[in-house]
């Protein structure tokens, strides 16, 4: 049976009150996860939406003979996006339920609830004179309102916009501490909940990664030719979190999760800004305890902490300047491990795309007030995401050039290495020792052929290996930052005295002894790219019908080996030790490698496994495993010294009302009540968020079976995707139903149209 992993890494907009038709979608997210897992367990489906999904999958592995296990390991999230993408990382992570959430979201996510009890009105007299000008400014919104057929619905939002206009002015209506204090109760009930299992195979591991803005800013030194260092301020936050591959009971304790959420969503004008001081208090109210908070704010807040001013600093809404957190979420990729062929999605959640900007009339101009909000409100939210889709795109031609490289080379290649050992019995009847002496022996063949050319890929190989070195020893700094451009340059002063530079001499591949023998102990790169590349040729022989399960399974063994390496969360103590000794640093990191270790289990795993294949099948493997090298020098440059990490094209997808018309057409507007009163709708009416939430979970299930079905090769039988669809609908009308007591009118509809 072939398999698969289709790997989702989420990124979460913003959107206000559309957090509620966000949670819908990705509570999917999660059911499907769920499934997946089960099934991967030999367990059955665990209810609701999650039957559909394993049956679904079972249908695909029938039909396409391909086994697919849907794995959600990234995550990214900007304000209401950052909150639902907190929660679902959180779930993923510990095996905790979002079932909990959902009353939590259609009971808190309330002007009542959220709003500050000294910003109530005093009396039902406080500025009654504002409600005409607000409900005239509200336009389109309150016309919406006014045509609501259910009275009961429409006298709660009157009364409830009537509340939060009366409420203080020039100062955010919404309380700070309530709102924390909310957050908090929601991850007490995740907690609280029935736990399964973590929702990742061991090893692979969950991130998450929450913008936030710092409103003052901290200083950044920069690099200039002249003054050779300046200081700038610095406005934009990721805090992140990472389980490093591990079953947690928790992604995070309670208080930073809550101070990701709360810094992520403090929207300017309704909240308040977010300080550590007033978690500190909402702490204290509750006597909840926060032993790793120093620890955790020297790493989310540096800059503040080192000069011990973490609680002066000012957080506010994550969308003001990353609505759409997409490159934190691809820096994640270059430490997956891989275990199978993988199918990479970056799956983006709108939940309001297209235009946003309405003039008052066709063809007039915006007026004053319009372009001032605009320009500092809404305009830095809803810049365009191509710059992402650029960078993902290209980074994807970039493999997929490679790809072409790599078949148009191959023949010759293969011709190359046959030359070099002959058609000996040996070459059919590989040992862990003659694996060894065959790699060593190809490896200088393929660097004298190369001539001059090996000079540049050796030099670029040195560089990235430098620089892959001091990111391990210090990844918090950026590549140009000052400390790592030093930590470098102590790495680089080391290595040169040491003779290992001396790396492709003469143009002919004569690396110097101390060149070949640093790149055997640091060189953990080449040793990733040669099982990537090995990997794809083993799908291919599979895919012409030879059994070599012993053989994936052997090569990703390795592959998940090496890659683990790569964790920083695993050289925690490589980062404790004096900068100022290179070779001491160096010495300590090939220690933690030990790649001469790796490599002869490797050699032996791999050795043991072709044992097990036809000679059909063992030739073209060997052929590929020790022409690498060859591979290497002609594509290294190509990849500008990168290397791969899951070598394969990204591919993206969006959620959002536009793109799921399986029910209804008419995108957010047909569908979504919290879009109304620029988007802070939900607000105003359990009504309006039992209709988001359903709403949000019916699109996100469509979505994510389309999605699911687009790894296959194949398509399903002709109406099995419609049929899948039309259960998922049911099931999740048949348990909302209960529950959403506030729009039963919407439940009659929705059984009608879906049929």
């Amino acid at each position: 049976m072939h398999e698969k992993e289709l790997r989702l890494a989420l990124v979460c907009y913003g959107g206000i009150s559309l957090a509620v038709y966000m949670h819908g979608i990705t509570k999917e997210v999660w059911h499907l996860a769920r499934a997946s897992r089960a099934r991967a367990d030999g367990m059955p489906a665990v209810g609701g939406t999650a039957n559909v999904y394993a049956m679904l999958l079972d249908e695909m592995e029938a039909q396409a003979g391909i086994r697919v296990r849907v794995l959600a390991d990234i995550v990214a999230g900007a304000s209401a996006g950052g909150i639902n993408g907190i929660f679902l990382a959180q779930a993923i992570a510990t095996g905790q339920s979002l079932d909990p959430l959902t009353d939590l979201w259609l009971t808190s996510a309330d002007v009542e609830a959220l709003i500050d009890a000294d910003a109530a009105p005093h009396s039902r007299f406080s500025k009654v004179w504002a409600l005409p000008l607000a409900w005239l400014a509200a336009g389109r919104s309150a016309d919406a309102v006014e045509k609501l057929d259910d009275p009961a619905t429409r006298e709660e939002v009157r009364a409830k916009l009537s509340h939060f206009v009366r409420s203080r002015w020039f100062e955010p209506p919404f309380g700070g501490a309530t709102f924390t204090g909310l957050l908090l109760d929601a991850f007490d009930a995740m907690a609280a909940s029935e736990r399964g299992p973590r929702l990742l195979p061991a090893g692979q591991p969950l991130d998450l990664f929450v913008t936030v803005t710092d409103f003052t800013g901290h200083p950044e030194r920069l690099s200039l030719n002249s003054p050779p260092e300046v200081v700038e301020t610095e406005h934009r936050l990721v805090v992140s979190f990472t389980d490093g591959g591990q079953a947690l009971d928790t992604l995070a304790v309670a208080p930073e999760l809550a101070f990701a959420a709360r810094a992520t969503s403090s929207f300017p004008g309704a909240f308040p800004p977010f300080t550590v001081r007033e978690l500190d208090r909402v702490l204290a109210d509750r006597q909840v305890g926060w032993p790793e908070r120093q620890t955790f704010l020297a790493r989310v807040l540096p800059r503040h902490a080192a000069a011990r001013s973490a609680e002066e600093a000012i957080l506010i809404d994550g969308s003001v300047l990353a609505n759409a957190p997409f490159r934190p979420a691809i820096d994640a990729l270059k430490q997956r491990p891989a275990r199978r062929e993988i199918d990479r999605r970056f799956i983006y959640i709108d939940p309001f795309p297209g235009l946003k900007f309405r003039l008052g009339k066709k063809g007039g101009d915006p007026g004053f007030f319009q372009i001032i909000l605009g320009a500092i409100s809404e305009l830095p939210r809803q810049q365009p995401i191509r710059d992402n889709l650029e960078a993902i795109a290209e980074r994807s031609t970039r493999i997929d050039r490679m790809r072409q490289i790599l078949s148009a080379i191959r023949a010759e290649v293969e011709g190359e290495v046959e030359h070099l050992f002959g058609y000996t019995l040996f070459l059919d009847r590989p040992t862990a020792a003659r694996l060894a002496t065959w790699r060593r022996r190809a490896q200088v063949a393929a660097a004298t052929g190369a001539g001059y050319g090996y000079a540049a890929y050796g030099h670029m190989k040195l560089a990235g290996i430098v620089e892959a070195l001091a990111q391990l020893l210090d990844h918090g700094d950026g590549p140009g930052g000052p400390r790592r451009r030093r930590l470098r340059a102590r790495l680089e002063a080391s290595i040169a005295a040491s003779g290992a530079s001396e790396i492709g001499g003469g143009f002919a591949g004569k690396a110097s002894p101390a060149a070949i023998d640093f790149l055997r102990r640091f060189d953990l790169g080449f040793r990733i790219r040669r099982l990537r590349l090995l990997a794809r040729r083993v799908a291919e022989v599979e895919a012409a019908g030879e059994d070599v399960v012993a053989m994936r399974e052997a090569v990703y063994d390795s592959l998940a080996a090496y890659l683990n390496l790569q964790r920083r969360d695993l050289h925690t103590g490589l980062r404790r030790l004096p900068r100022g000794d290179g070779a001491v640093l160096l010495d300590a990191i090939a220690a933690a490698y030990d790649l001469p270790r790796q490599d002869a289990e490797t050699d032996a795993r791999l050795a043991e496994a072709m044992a097990t294949l036809t000679k059909d099948a063992r030739r073209p493997l060997l052929l590929a495993y020790l022409g690498f090298p060859y591979f290497d020098i002609a594509t290294l440059p190509l990849l500008q010294g990168e290397g791969l990490d899951e070598f394969d094209a990204i591919k993206v997808d969006r959620i959002a009302p536009d793109d799921a018309t399986a029910i209804r057409q008419g995108g957010a507007e047909a569908t979504l009540k919290g879009i109304q009163f620029n988007s802070f709708g939900a607000f105003f009416s359990r009504a309006y968020r039992e209709n988001d939430y359903l709403w949000g979970r019916l699109h996100g299930a469509e979505r994510m079976i389309d999605i699911t079905i687009s790894t296959l090769p194949v398509r399903l039988r002709a109406g099995r995707a419609a049929a899948i669809k039309r259960a998922a609908f049911l099931a999740i009308l048949d348990e909302e139903e209960p529950r959403l007591t506030a729009i039963a009118a919407l439940f009659a509809t929705l059984r009608r149209e879906i049929g």
